[in-house]
């Protein structure tokens, strides 16, 4: 008989990821509207708001893996994700940047730690039968939350002003907290794994198997990190801007509607199936995407992008994970997120100053260039790996 995935504890999980990636999502697309138009900042301040939050989150989560792995996985969510919480709730009194900046460092922390937690434990209350399977689901939460958040945000922006919007990512917390504690873990899941010796090593904190998929897919981030942050400000330079939230609404319904079939083909052939034609189509819907000046075009980089982007998130993060032992699980998590975090904050700074000089189009035409290099780059390291 097979055995159940889709359990209490694994939805409270699953959930709980979704609200905290769409809390960062929607404030990732917000706040560089709100630096420029409130705050008369420029567009390397609005870099700035998501450079400061991934410096955070840098710097903790290497010791996230290690604190999920060694200390009571319930205290490690009760406390982290309810500093998550408080800080949702401290965005609605935000008056001036040097503010934003200090609550966006603390921002990270608590959300390199919280995501951390919930992907580990939800890792860990799969059935081993369908491990795999599940995290491939898992993965599907936050990347949805990377369309939904930017969706909603720009939505409550353009519909109710910031104050209500502020209020949409305070009940963000209140769910991210709620989801993540509702439900009492059994106690192999939450008690932490034995120490074999007191003696501290790099692996302790990043595990080296994971090394060169986090690479890559640290790529991969990089070149969406132009996406996540600067479509607005793009579209807003193209006379456009009320169309950001089609762009990403298209973005999510992508994803949605190709993850069964990226998912069967990935479990039934290999990751090379998914990888280089996901590849292909970020390539190809960035390089659309620089040209566009017209509704049907920007709908059809979203398509093109999203069939792309949607294939390789779930692709790295699934092997990432299966690449170790379940004991392993919280480093290599922490590992593959740490990844993610330094190059979605070097894109989002390096990114802001390169548009000062090459504008939106051509920045765009630089990140396809950077899929190609990741292509190769995959190939190399990969091929010798089969």
């Amino acid at each position: 008989m097979q055995q159940r995935l889709w359990t209490q504890e694994f939805l409270g999980m699953s959930f709980s990821s979704l609200f905290q990636y769409m809390t960062h999502y929607s404030l990732v697309t917000v706040l560089p509207i709100l630096v420029i138009n409130q705050f008369s900042g420029n567009v390397f301040q609005a870099g700035l708001a998501m450079t400061f939050f991934q410096v955070g989150a840098i710097v903790s989560r290497p010791l996230a893996g290690k604190l999920v792995d060694s200390c009571n996985k319930r205290k490690i969510l009760l406390f982290f994700l309810g500093a998550f919480f408080v800080i949702n709730m401290l965005y609605y009194f935000i008056n001036n940047i040097n503010f934003l900046l200090g609550l966006r460092f603390f921002h990270g922390i608590a959300f390199a730690v919280g995501t951390t937690s919930v992907a580990t434990v939800a890792a860990l209350v799969l059935p081993d039968s369908r491990k795999g399977e599940g995290i491939g689901y898992f993965a599907v939460f936050s990347n949805l939350a990377m369309v939904i958040g930017p969706f909603m945000g720009l939505l409550f922006l353009s519909r109710f002003g910031y104050t209500l919007f502020f209020f949409y990512i305070f009940l963000l917390g209140v769910l991210v907290f709620f989801t993540g504690i509702y439900r009492k873990l059994p106690e192999h899941v939450i008690l932490p794994s034995k120490k074999k010796n007191k003696t501290l090593s790099i692996s302790d904190f990043l595990e080296p198997k994971v090394f060169s998929i986090a690479f890559v897919s640290g790529m991969v981030f990089f070149a969406y990190s132009g996406l996540l942050v600067f479509i607005p400000l793009y579209l807003k330079s193209l006379n456009m801007v009320e169309y950001s939230s089609l762009f990403f609404a298209t973005f999510a319904l992508v994803i949605v509607l190709t993850r069964p079939i990226v998912g069967k083909i990935f479990d039934r052939f290999s990751e090379n199936w998914i990888i280089y034609p996901g590849l292909i189509l970020f390539f190809c819907g960035l390089i659309y995407l620089s040209f566009t000046h017209t509704t049907f075009g920007l709908i059809v980089s979203a398509v093109v992008i999203g069939a792309g982007f949607g294939a390789l998130g779930p692709s790295f993060q699934t092997m990432a994970v299966q690449s170790v032992p379940l004991e392993r699980a919280g480093v290599a998590t922490a590992t593959y997120f740490f990844a993610l975090d330094v190059s979605v904050g070097l894109g989002s700074f390096f990114l802001g100053l390169l548009v000062k000089y090459i504008d939106y189009s051509g920045m765009y035409q630089f990140t396809a260039a950077v899929i190609v290099l990741t292509g190769i780059i995959f190939f190399m390291i990969f091929r010798k790996k089969k």
